[in-house]
């Protein structure tokens, strides 16, 4: 069994949330959600909540075997914050895998390390990505298997990236 934590602030997509954990968890993993603070409530776009596990202070990269990054508002809020930057960079630094949905993959400008990655995200985020240097593609499921990056594009594509990430965790 493997422990997830996933970096997520109100605003969160709903779908590309709860089908992940939902998916990761069916398999046997453990989900975390880490935002500011522990016990916060926090609100997707469509009226989810959930319960925070852990603020990022209190979060410990050595606990955790991969890392969710899911879209809607909660990546553009998070990434002001350096605290979860620098969480999401030792993921990719340590090759440890890492799974992005639709606006995900907005944190791997703020790391520096976009130039070295290959994947997908949502359309407007994809030229963000682009311009960073990224090898980007625009597919259901993007799986860079160097980095142990897998992304996707909107939750349409849940199926597709669901099944591609339980692949990377033991």
């Amino acid at each position: 069994m493997s422990k997830i934590a996933a970096i997520v602030t109100s605003g969160y997509e709903d779908s590309e949330l709860t089908s992940p954990m939902k998916a990761l968890k069916d398999a046997g993993h453990e989900v975390e959600i880490i935002e500011d603070m522990a016990g916060n409530t926090i609100t997707g776009e469509h009226g989810d909540t959930q319960k925070v596990d852990l603020g990022i202070d209190d979060a410990n990269f050595d606990d955790y075997d991969a890392l969710l990054l899911p879209g809607g508002g909660s990546p553009d809020a998070l990434r002001a914050d350096d605290r979860f930057n620098d969480f999401v960079k030792r993921f990719l630094l340590a090759n440890k895998p890492v799974f992005a949905i639709c606006h995900g993959p907005q944190f791997f400008i703020q790391t520096g390390l976009a130039s070295e990655l290959k994947l997908t995200a949502y359309t407007t985020i994809r030229y963000d990505l682009f311009y960073a240097g990224a090898e980007v593609h625009d597919e259901p499921v993007v799986v860079d298997e160097k980095h142990k990056l897998v992304t996707s594009r909107t939750p349409d594509d849940l199926d597709a990236f669901n099944a591609e990430i339980v692949k990377f965790v033991k």
